[in-house]
């Protein structure tokens, strides 16, 4: 398994990505805006309730600034992509060379992307870099706005999101929370995402919800996890990292607190 990273975090970065085996789940918070490009494998994403798959072939972009949880199929050749992320200060420095500054966007915040002549061979490029050791870090920034150039050109919403660098204000935050809860992330987080400092965060949750976000994000998912136990004859160790617990032990200690009975012991009476 191997992600190899061609440049700094603090830069805009290609990354090429060759996992091998046993798929890779996982959950992460993406902080940049990142263009990839599947070269095989498949790739399920879940952003908020929504599910997105992608396969050999595929281009796509992504919002910064969301919670995702993904699974990497490896299949029979492994799973391989190449990924750019784009740093503000590349996109600020852009915005000001091009004049664009767009408003507060409230479209999809995923977009496959049907690639034109240009695409094409600009992701061929990178992926020729990313197998390099010697390239210049000069010439990939400049590769790199090219290719924000080009995706702001194939799709009009691309380039909202790319050039919108205002703060997110206040979210609705009884919907992000029914659409985010099975993400196992620290409540700082949740709180950035909402557009509040932790104590704000805290007091409007106390408000809205009359418990404490902790409270509140455990019993969802223990409520989520019974309803797949008897209604989806799912089993506790293929559901517990679905939703939002760290390890199948801690997700039993909860659930015979909440109902009593053990999962293992639901599954088997259900």
């Amino acid at each position: 398994m191997e992600s190899k990273k061609v440049q700094t975090l603090s830069e805009p970065k290609l990354i090429q990505n060759l996992y091998f085996g046993d798929n890779v789940e996982g959950e992460a918070f993406v902080p940049d805006h990142i263009f990839s490009y599947i070269i095989s494998g498949r790739h399920d994403v879940w952003i908020g309730c929504k599910k997105y798959t992608f396969t050999a072939g595929d281009y796509r972009f992504f919002r910064r600034n969301q919670l995702t949880k993904s699974i990497k199929h490896t299949e029979s050749d492994g799973f391989k992509s190449i990924a750019v992320h784009f740093d503000q200060n590349t996109l600020m420095e852009i915005s000001k060379e091009i004049g664009f500054k767009s408003e507060r966007f409230h479209g999809e915040s995923v977009k496959a992307i049907k690639a034109n002549g240009m695409l094409t061979k600009s992701v061929a490029a990178f992926n020729e870099y990313a197998q390099r050791r010697d390239t210049d870090v000069e010439i990939l920034r400049i590769k790199i706005k090219e290719l924000i150039l080009i995706l702001a050109d194939i799709d009009p919403e691309i380039k909202e999101m790319l050039f919108e660098f205002s703060d997110s204000g206040k979210l609705d935050l009884e919907g992000f929370m029914n659409g985010h809860y099975r993400y196992n992330v620290p409540l700082e987080k949740f709180a950035f995402l909402t557009g509040r400092s932790l104590s704000g965060f805290k007091r409007d949750f106390a408000r809205l919800f009359r418990i404490t976000p902790s409270r509140w994000l455990t019993k969802k998912r223990l409520y989520e996890a019974k309803y797949l136990i008897e209604n989806c004859k799912r089993r506790p160790s293929d559901i517990y990292l679905e939703i939002g617990f760290v390890n199948i032990s801690h997700f039993s200690y909860a659930y015979k607190k909440e109902f009593g009975i053990s999962p293992l012991q639901k599954n088997k009476n259900s």
